[in-house]
């Protein structure tokens, strides 16, 4: 069974924000859902071992739908 752990970077320290086996919740965290959260890493554990570690970065479409929006705003 894998389990997944999202990891808070807040500058200079890491903090378990979530453990477990749900990989469609654990890959959907964002840096915002947490407070002084400059940076989300994952942790693939399986059989007591690490599988693979990466940073968790938000997907490109969405961030430019939120400037999108942020452009529409601005100009209302």
């Amino acid at each position: 069974m894998k389990i997944y752990v999202i990891l808070s970077f807040d500058g200079e320290t890491l903090e378990n924000v979530y453990v477990g086996p749900d990989e469609e919740k654990a890959l959907a965290f964002k840096p915002a859902d947490f407070e002084n959260c400059d940076a989300l890493f994952v942790e693939i554990w399986e059989d007591g071992e690490k599988t693979d570690d990466f940073r968790l970065e938000e997907d490109e479409e969405e961030e430019s739908e939120d400037e999108d929006e942020n452009t529409e705003e601005e100009v209302k």
